[in-house]
């Protein structure tokens, strides 16, 4: 690591235009290390992109045609990035003065770290985490959880230590190890794809840091929102695309059949008995994606 590393933080704009800006503006209190900006704009439209504050000179706008998704828009802006780190954070987030500052010297305290992420509250609830590291994901049903969530802040997880997943809402990764593992699945577009490049850059012999000097505000909210049919889509099929590249043996054995025996009959289940045909047809999508993967899949924004 060189002794003042630039830092490129990539961040990507869809019809959010004064989100994007608030974050622009909390980064305006940062003041070291020196750092780029890469807004990736995944086809807003010219109304929203006229509206992005471009005024700082460190920041730099990059347009796609199509909408990309959250790795595909990452990756653009990987491509296009001077840092020797580079931080891939939302745009719904603002942050703190000297969360850079942590996040780099994570690298140089434990040298094994391949990708570390920050502890993120809840920019409404601003003394609640949302995260503070994650659970290992369950080997069956796929799902891990974040440790901390919702539960007030009290110093009770302010010690550096590994996590086996980075949060795709705040991860650094040196380009070097980009380099050496690639660059972040596009197959995913939405969800499970920061899950799997964690699992990727693990299986590379790295570890995965959770770094809570370094503290970051989502604004996501806390309460559970319902589902849109979107969500529902690419959240299922996702789940069985993880499994399908990074389960093995047994484990995906044991997996494939609580997702035919349980998994898949509870849901189906579950919006039959809503009557919920939206979140049937997108579940049922889901599914048959996997019998006929598409390039141009019909779910894509």
């Amino acid at each position: 690591m060189t002794t003042n590393p630039l830092v490129s933080i990539i961040t990507i704009n869809y019809r959010q235009a004064a989100v994007t800006n608030e974050l622009l503006a909390s980064l305006r209190e940062v003041r070291s290390p020196a750092f780029e900006v890469l807004i990736v704009d995944n086809a807003s439209g010219e109304e929203d992109i006229a509206r992005l504050d471009l005024s700082d000179s460190y920041v730099r706008l990059l347009r796609s045609a199509r909408n990309l998704g959250f790795a595909g828009g990452n990756n653009l802006g990987i491509r296009q990035a001077k840092g020797e780190f580079i931080l891939l954070l939302n745009n719904d987030t603002e942050v703190t003065p000297d969360f850079l500052t942590h996040l780099v010297a994570t690298f140089s305290m434990y040298p094994k770290v391949g990708a570390v992420s920050p502890k993120i509250r809840y920019y409404d609830h601003p003394d609640t985490i949302q995260y503070a590291g994650f659970t290992a994901m369950n080997p069956f049903t796929l799902r891990m959880q974040a440790i901390g969530h919702k539960e007030v802040d009290s110093g009770q997880y302010d010690l550096p230590r590994y996590t086996p997943f980075a949060h795709g809402c705040a991860m650094m990764v040196p380009r070097a190890v980009i380099g050496e593992v690639g660059e972040m699945p596009e197959s995913y577009f939405l969800y499970y794809e920061e899950h799997d490049w964690s699992t990727q850059i693990r299986r590379a012999g790295y570890q995965i840091y959770y770094q809570p000097q370094s503290l970051v505000f989502h604004k996501e909210s806390m309460s559970v929102q319902k589902n849109s049919p979107l969500k529902t889509y690419y959240l299922n099929r996702n789940r069985i695309l993880y499994m399908r590249r990074n389960s093995k043996g047994l484990s995906r054995w044991l997996a494939s059949l609580y997702m035919v025996f349980v998994s898949i009959p509870k849901n189906l289940i579950q919006f039959f008995l809503a009557r919920d045909a939206n979140h049937w047809k997108a579940y049922l999508d889901a599914l048959k994606w996997h019998l006929s993967p598409q390039i141009n899949d019909p779910w894509t924004p």
